[in-house]
């Protein structure tokens, strides 16, 4: 077992102590004990080359080939999108983002392998619907995907729209057995992007009271953790999002990360959040926990 301290109390596994707790994780997904989180970096656990940016400086690099910004904002996709918005209207930015992610991102297979577990709620934060696919392609029948939609295009106190894995938009009803949140949007149905810093001034004036989030992710986390995968936090929109989708969550968080990479502000998130690092490859995670669980399916046949 090595645990490495910070001066933050960061606590980093490693190793054999690591595989470990992946195989605790494992469990606890298949018992619906923790909620998956899952980032950008996902996508480049395929064997293909992604067809999708998979991060947001791979997004604001697209835009960028697209209306040039100007260079001090150029890698910050938020404030590219910003400045694409404000010169060439906000239909502009959405049939960008729908271009930009209209391939369709193949799951991957810890994507396949979620999509057949009895989760209650799996958070997706990236625009690619692999998960949305991963989840059709399991024949799932008892999914709903809610997705956060901007304000710009809405009248009225909406912030989210409700779909089925067909992509009709549905109204109010009976929670569905696994709720698949995508806060900031996703290509799929209907290209609902958050993505402009525009799309965010409600949102994060409302966030902190947890107006934005919906009342069945507020259900269903109270008594479980979270699990990040693919994720990152180095710009304060994503810390904000995660730290506020987990507020007053019990269980305790992990995330898959390589630790050698994180920024200073990064370490600072993770140790106040109290959310324990795994420190090994996303793949290498991916493996063990695929793995763990085709090997315990195989002991019940």
């Amino acid at each position: 077992m090595k645990t490495i301290l910070t001066p933050r109390h960061l606590v980093v596994l490693r190793d054999s102590f690591a595989e470990k707790l992946l195989d605790l994780l494992n469990e606890a997904l298949a018992a619906d004990a923790v909620i998956p989180y899952l980032g950008p970096g996902l996508l480049r656990l395929s064997s293909a080359e992604t067809p999708v940016p998979h991060g947001p400086e791979a997004v604001a690099a697209a835009l960028n080939t697209r209306a040039p910004a100007p260079s001090r904002i150029r890698t910050n996709m938020w404030s590219v999108a910003q400045f694409i918005e404000q010169r060439r209207h906000r239909r502009t930015l959405q049939a960008w983002m729908a271009e930009i992610f209209a391939a369709p991102a193949a799951p991957t297979v810890l994507h396949a392998w979620l999509a057949k577990l009895p989760l209650s709620l799996i958070i997706d934060s990236w625009y690619d619907g692999a998960m949305r696919a991963a989840l059709a392609e399991a024949g799932r029948a008892d999914v709903v995907e809610i997705q956060g939609v901007t304000r710009a295009n809405e009248i009225g106190n909406i912030w989210t729209k409700t779909y089925d894995l067909s992509g009709n938009e549905l109204g109010p009803g009976p929670a569905a057995k696994t709720v698949l949140y995508t806060p900031h949007g996703s290509v799929r149905p209907a290209a609902n992007f958050l993505v402009a810093d525009s799309d965010y001034v409600e949102v994060l004036t409302e966030i902190d009271i947890q107006t934005p989030i919906p009342d069945v992710v507020k259900e269903r986390r109270i008594n479980r953790g979270f699990f990040f995968v693919g994720c990152r936090f180095n710009d304060q929109m994503l810390r904000t999002y995660a730290r506020q989708i987990m507020k007053r969550s019990e269980g305790s968080h992990f995330a898959v990360i390589d630790a050698a990479t994180l920024t200073r502000n990064e370490r600072r998130f993770l140790a106040e959040s109290a959310i324990t690092v795994i420190d090994m490859p996303a793949a290498v995670a991916a493996a063990r926990l695929v793995g763990a669980g085709t090997a315990a399916d195989g002991g019940q046949d």
